[in-house]
């Protein structure tokens, strides 16, 4: 059977750029089916932020692309903006420990605020490098990560934790962290979860599975919260990577396909998931200009 009328096919992860596909990706992605797309803010430029100014300028790329992609696609876009973890490394080199934790931090504060005015939607991503660094890198990220957590809780709203693939124990240290500064756990999304996570694993924060065959497989019977993802850079050098755009509505139509159980399980990561998530339901899907 096909795709329920009227449920939105939520892509939960994604970036798009100017100097990529832009636009012309999420047109892709609609002409899939899909109709919504988080939008994550990403670096646009050669070198990582080195200013709030630089962070005020890259949040408005996106705000920006988010903008015409509803324009002149009719897809419905959320942005998600923070400054990125792995910049970190960077800023620590170029502006010591102490510049680089108070340059994100009120980086965060800039991004809450947006969330407040309803220009974006949840801070992401933030957390820690997914690959090993120095020392002072790590606890600085710890330090800016603690404050994400003040901020969302602040701002009303889910974070987007970029990390490593995390244990049940680290899932469960990350939830107790989030409680202590007042965010409830279940508004902790992990982005870029690659494996099935039970609900005792999970510690109510959320996973955002990458929309991968066999673990949309594997999850697609979940009671929920969870969302899917591609994860999808929009880089000319690494085409497709992570997934491809298109990807969230091929297996969101294969799952369809597979009978009225299928068709009924879309609406977990689709629409209760971000009920639950977010508190709110999607928006309805915007007519696509002719």
């Amino acid at each position: 059977m096909p795709i329920p009328s009227g449920l939105p096919v939520v892509d939960h992860h994604c970036h798009l750029s100017p100097a990529g596909e832009g636009v012309e990706a999420a047109r892709r992605f609609r002409a899939a089916g899909g109709t919504h797309l988080f939008l994550t803010t990403q670096n646009y430029d050669r070198v990582p932020p080195r200013s709030l100014e630089d962070y005020e300028r890259q949040f408005a790329t996106t705000e920006s692309l988010a903008r015409r992609i509803r324009e002149e696609t009719g897809t419905v876009v959320y942005p998600v903006i923070a400054p990125y973890p792995v910049d970190l490394v960077d800023a620590v080199g170029t502006l010591g420990p102490g510049g680089a934790r108070d340059l994100q931090r009120t980086a965060l504060d800039l991004a809450g605020r947006w969330v407040r005015e309803r220009r974006a939607f949840a801070l992401g991503e933030v957390g820690r490098p997914h690959f090993a660094v120095p020392e002072v890198v790590a606890q600085v990220a710890e330090e800016v990560l603690a404050h994400a957590f003040e901020v969302a809780r602040e701002s009303g709203c889910p974070i987007v934790v970029h990390a490593a693939e995390l244990s049940g124990e680290e899932l469960a240290a990350l939830a107790a962290r989030a409680r202590s500064a007042g965010l409830a756990a279940g508004r902790v999304i992990k982005h870029y979860s690659r494996r099935r996570l039970s609900v005792a694993e999970r510690h109510e924060t959320v996973p955002s599975y990458l929309a991968e065959r066999e673990l949309v497989l594997s999850v697609r019977n979940d009671p929920g919260p969870w969302f899917l993802e591609t994860d999808f850079l929009d880089d000319p050098a690494r085409p497709g990577a992570v997934l491809d755009i298109a990807t969230v509505p091929r297996r969101a139509r294969a799952i369809a396909e597979s009978g009225p159980s299928g068709a009924e399980s879309l609406w977990v990561p689709f629409v209760e998931s971000v009920e639950r998530v977010y508190g709110w339901r999607p928006e309805p899907l915007r007519e696509a200009p002719r």
